[in-house]
C-alpha cells in the first residue's frame, strides 16, 4: 500500500463513521500534501514540516513506508465490518441522495464521483439542499442551473451522474424550488426540514401532498427522527403513514429507506405499513462526504430485515429502467 492511499482510505472511513469533519479533512490534506513525492522525499525527516502534515498523518505515512498496516487504519477498517444485508446490497447498483460543498456537503463534486465509481455505482443524484434551508447553504435557482451544467459532464465510461435535489417540503405540500427547474432535474427527493413537531393531521396532508407531487421522485427521510449520533435525538414525526404511502404508491413515488445509521428512517414499524401499500423504495446514502456512500450497506441490511422485495428497490434497477420510471407520465 502506497502511503497515499492509505490516507485516503482513513479519510474515506472517518467519513464513513462521521466523525468530526475536521479529522477526515487533516487525512485528505494530508494525502493531497504527499502527490507526487518519492519514497525518498516521504521518508525524510523533514516531511513533517511539510504543510498539511501533521504527527498523526506523518505516523501513518512511515508506518505504511514500512511494509505495515497503519494503525488508524487497521482500528477503523475493524470498527467498519460489515453489518449485513450484503445480498441484497449486492443488487443495488447506484444511489439517488447525496451532497457536496455546494450546500452543506464536505467536499467537491469530483470527490463524490470518484468515490462513487470506486463503489462501482452505475449512477449517482446529486441532491444539494434548496434555498429555504440556509443553514444547509441551499442553492439557488441561479446557482442550481450553474451546478446542472457540471453535473452533466460526469458521464461515460459506465457512470452517470445524475441532476437532482433534495427540495424542502413547505408547511403546505409546496415545494421549495422553481417549477421549470423542478421539472428539468433527473430526480427530485422531497423531505421535510422545519417543524416536524406538526399536528398529526396538518402533518400528514403536507405529506401527502409532497408524495402526490408530480414532481417528486422520492420522498426523503419521511419521519425526520434521530436515534443516535451527535445532533441528539429526535422522536419522528406523527402523521397518518397508510395515507401517506398510498399517496406514494398511487403516484409512483419511491419512499426512501434512509441508510443512515442516526437515521434509521423510516422505522421498522412504518416499512411494513410501506410494503403492504405496495410503495416502491429507494435505499440511499444522504452521502455529505464520500466516505459516506458506503452507508448503503447500512440501508440494505435493514431492508432485507423488513422484506421489501428486491424488485421494487428502484436503486437495484439499470440505468435504463430507472430512466423510464423518472420520466413516467405524471
Amino acid at each position: 500500500m502506497h502511503p497515499l492511499d492509505a490516507l485516503t482510505e482513513i479519510a474515506y472511513l472517518l467519513e464513513r463513521e462521521r466523525s468530526s469533519r475536521y479529522k477526515s479533512k487533516a487525512f485528505r490534506t494530508a494525502a493531497k500534501a504527499i502527490e507526487g513525492l518519492s519514497d525518498g522525499e516521504l521518508r525524510d525527516p523533514g516531511l513533517r514540516r511539510r504543510p498539511g502534515i501533521g504527527e498523526s498523518t506523518f505516523a501513518v505515512i512511515q508506518q505504511t513506508l514500512a511494509g505495515e498496516v497503519p494503525e488508524r487504519l487497521a482500528t477503523l477498517r475493524a470498527e467498519n465490518a460489515p453489518v449485513g444485508g450484503a445480498a441484497l446490497r449486492a443488487e443495488l447498483r447506484g444511489d439517488l441522495h447525496s451532497h457536496s460543498e455546494w450546500s452543506d456537503g464536505l467536499t467537491p463534486i469530483d470527490a463524490m464521483v470518484a468515490a462513487a465509481r470506486g463503489l462501482g455505482h452505475e449512477y449517482l443524484a446529486l441532491t444539494d439542499h434548496s434555498p429555504r434551508l440556509t443553514v444547509a447553504n441551499g442553492l439557488s435557482p441561479e446557482r442550481l442551473r450553474a451546478q446542472m451544467e457540471i453535473v452533466r459532464t460526469h458521464r461515460g465510461g459506465g457512470f452517470t451522474l445524475l441532476t437532482g435535489i433534495e427540495v424542502d417540503i413547505l408547511d403546505d405540500g409546496d415545494l421549495d424550488q422553481e417549477d421549470d427547474l423542478l421539472r428539468d432535474l433527473d430526480v427530485v427527493v422531497a423531505s421535510a426540514h422545519s417543524k416536524l413537531r406538526m399536528e398529526r393531521g396538518p402533518m400528514t396532508r403536507r405529506l401527502v401532498a409532497a408524495a402526490s407531487d408530480p414532481r417528486v421522485d422520492v420522498l426523503g427521510h419521511v419521519t425526520g427522527r434521530l436515534v443516535e449520533g451527535s445532533r441528539g435525538t429526535r422522536p419522528p414525526s406523527e402523521f397518518d403513514a397508510a395515507a401517506v404511502f398510498a399517496a406514494c404508491a398511487g403516484s409512483g413515488v419511491a419512499v426512501e429507506i434512509n441508510s443512515r445509521p442516526e437515521r434509521q428512517d423510516p422505522p421498522d414499524e412504518l416499512l411494513a405499513v410501506a410494503i403492504d401499500a405496495g410503495c416502491l423504495f429507494s435505499i440511499d446514502s444522504d452521502a455529505h462526504a464520500p466516505g459516506q456512500l458506503s452507508l448503503l450497506d447500512y440501508g440494505a441490511a435493514r431492508a432485507e430485515a423488513a422484506g421489501v422485495p428486491a424488485d421494487r428497490i428502484v436503486t437495484t434497477w439499470p440505468l435504463e429502467r430507472l430512466r423510464e420510471w423518472l420520466e413516467r407520465p405524471r
